[in-house]
């Protein structure tokens, strides 16, 4: 007779979902495992109220829904230089520990909908998504209000670099592309770690126009040079 159980024998267990079961572990409704490793106990499987965990799930949500929740929450439209978020934001918000993973694609994973609920009403929202949501390139230059061309030659110029990597299947374009992550507050401090540079102008260069941080090199750029 077994006298311990994981996530997969407590649910099968109850007869409940795993992700019913996560949620009741993440919400307190059920104690923590109390027989190490991620194991809880006969006894307390005794005690739990299999009825009560299917109940408090409610859901779960898809990572595109809860995407979508959280973009209303920033306004619409969405503040200038925002990007949408994305649900492999949303994966980065469970990963950071600021929604539980319930099941699904651990890149665009399965939500409890309260919880994203909560997450939506917080005033601190746009600086939480700042501290744990990289940013693509194109995300990184819709932030800054510049052209990609322009990003793309801050980053050849070293003033910021990748924080991490995904890789992306673009099935119509050939296959498997790999994409740098930026830090969203990298990004935002761009404008006040490089003040010889004219953040006004900048996201005014017409598209198709050479760069006007092309002249710069790393080098003349760490002494001053201004464009």
């Amino acid at each position: 007779m077994r006298e311990s159980f994981d996530e997969y024998g407590a649910a099968s267990r109850l007869k409940v979902t795993v992700a019913a079961w996560r949620w009741a572990v993440a919400s307190g409704l059920v104690p923590a495992a109390d027989a190490g490793a991620g194991r809880w106990s006969r006894a307390v499987l005794l005690a739990v109220d299999a009825e009560a965990v299917r109940a408090a799930l409610r859901g779960p949500a898809a990572a595109f829904w809860a995407a979508e929740r959280l973009n209303e929450a920033l306004g619409e439209p969405l503040p200038f230089g925002r990007p949408r978020v994305t649900a492999a934001a949303v994966g980065h918000l469970v990963r950071a520990g600021h929604l539980v993973y319930l099941g699904g694609d651990a890149g665009c994973p399965d939500v409890h909908p309260d919880q994203v609920e909560a997450l939506a009403r917080r005033r601190d929202l746009p600086a939480l998504l700042d501290r744990h949501v990289p940013l693509g390139p194109d995300q990184a230059a819709l932030r800054l209000g510049v052209r990609r061309v322009d990003f793309d030659r801050m980053v050849d110029l070293g003033w910021i670099t990748p924080t991490g990597a995904v890789e992306i299947d673009y099935k119509r374009q050939g296959g498997v592309t790999r994409v740098p992550l930026y830090s969203a507050q990298d990004v935002a401090l761009l404008p006040v770690i490089r003040p010889e540079v004219d953040w006004h102008e900048l996201p005014t260069v017409a598209p198709g126009r050479r760069s006007p941080l092309s002249a710069l090199t790393p080098t003349a750029e760490r002494g001053g040079t201004r464009y």
